[in-house]
C-alpha cells in the first residue's frame, strides 16, 4: 500500500479521499444520522479534525509529487496572496462564527436577522468564498503542475459547493421562505451591497472577530514557513 503512494498516486488518492470526506457527510441523510448516533458535538469536533487531517495530508502530498513547471516564478507573484488572505481571513472569522441558514458553517440560525444580515450580506457563503479566494490566490506564485491542480481544483470544488449549497437550501427552505430571507444578500460578494440591497452598519462590525482576524492572519504569516516549509514573503 504504502508503495503505491508515491508521487502522482498519493496526490490522487488524497485528493479522492479529501472529496468524498466532504460529498458524503454534506448529504443530509447521512449527516442526521451521525449526529443521531455521536451527537452532534462528537460530529462537529470529528469532522473538522478529519479535514484538517486529510487537507494537511493533500498538501504535504502535492509537494511530494513530481515537479512539472507551467510558468516561471517571480516574486510579484507572492504579493497576490498576501493581499488576498487578510479578506480570506476576514471571511472566515466573520462567516464561521454568524449566524447563517443559507450555508454552512452556521451558528445559532435563530439569531438570523434577515433585515440585518451582518457578513451574510456581503455574500451568503462567506467561508466557501474563503476557500476558493485562499486556493486561486495560492495557485498564483505556485506554477507547478501538481500545486495547479491541488489549488484549481480546491477552488472549483469550493464554488461548486456555492451553487450546490444555495440550490439545495432553496429546496429545504422552500420559495417564500428563502425570497425572506435571503432578499438582503447576495451570491456573488459586493453584489447586494452594490444593488443597494444590503448596507453595513458599524453596529455590526464585531470588534471581537476583527481581532480575531487580524490574528488569523499575523499566525499565517509566522507559522508559513516553518509549517509549511515556503516564506511567504515576497524574495527581494
Amino acid at each position: 500500500m504504502t508503495e503505491l503512494l508515491t508521487g502522482w498516486n498519493e496526490l490522487i488518492f488524497a485528493f479522492v479521499l479529501f472529496v468524498a470526506s466532504h460529498l458524503i457527510p454534506a448529504r443530509p441523510a447521512i449527516r442526521e444520522r451521525l449526529m443521531r448516533h455521536i451527537g452532534k458535538a462528537a460530529y462537529l469536533a470529528g469532522y473538522s479534525t478529519l479535514s484538517i487531517v486529510i487537507f494537511g495530508w493533500l498538501i504535504a502530498a502535492a509537494g511530494r509529487a513530481p515537479y512539472v513547471a507551467l510558468w516561471q516564478f517571480a516574486p510579484w507573484q507572492m504579493w497576490i496572496p498576501n493581499v488576498i488572505m487578510p479578506f480570506v481571513c476576514l471571511l472566515l472569522a466573520y462567516g464561521i462564527a454568524a449566524p447563517n441558514p443559507l450555508s454552512i458553517a452556521s451558528r445559532d440560525e435563530a439569531a438570523y436577522d434577515p433585515g440585518h444580515p451582518g457578513i451574510v450580506g456581503l455574500t451568503r457563503h462567506p467561508v466557501l468564498w474563503a476557500a476558493a479566494l485562499w486556493a486561486f490566490a495560492h495557485a498564483v506564485p505556485n506554477g507547478d503542475l501538481a500545486h495547479v491542480i491541488l489549488f484549481g481544483l480546491f477552488g472549483t470544488f469550493s464554488l461548486f459547493g456555492l451553487v450546490v449549497i444555495d440550490a439545495r437550501k432553496r429546496r429545504a427552505l422552500g420559495a417564500d421562505e428563502w425570497r425572506r430571507l435571503s432578499r438582503h444578500t447576495s451570491f456573488v460578494p459586493l453584489a447586494a451591497l452594490l444593488a443597494g440591497r444590503w448596507l453595513p452598519s458599524l453596529g455590526e462590525i464585531n470588534l471581537f472577530r476583527l481581532v480575531a482576524a487580524v490574528g488569523l492572519y499575523i499566525g499565517l504569516l509566522v507559522l508559513h514557513a516553518p509549517v509549511v516549509g515556503v516564506s511567504p514573503f515576497s524574495p527581494l
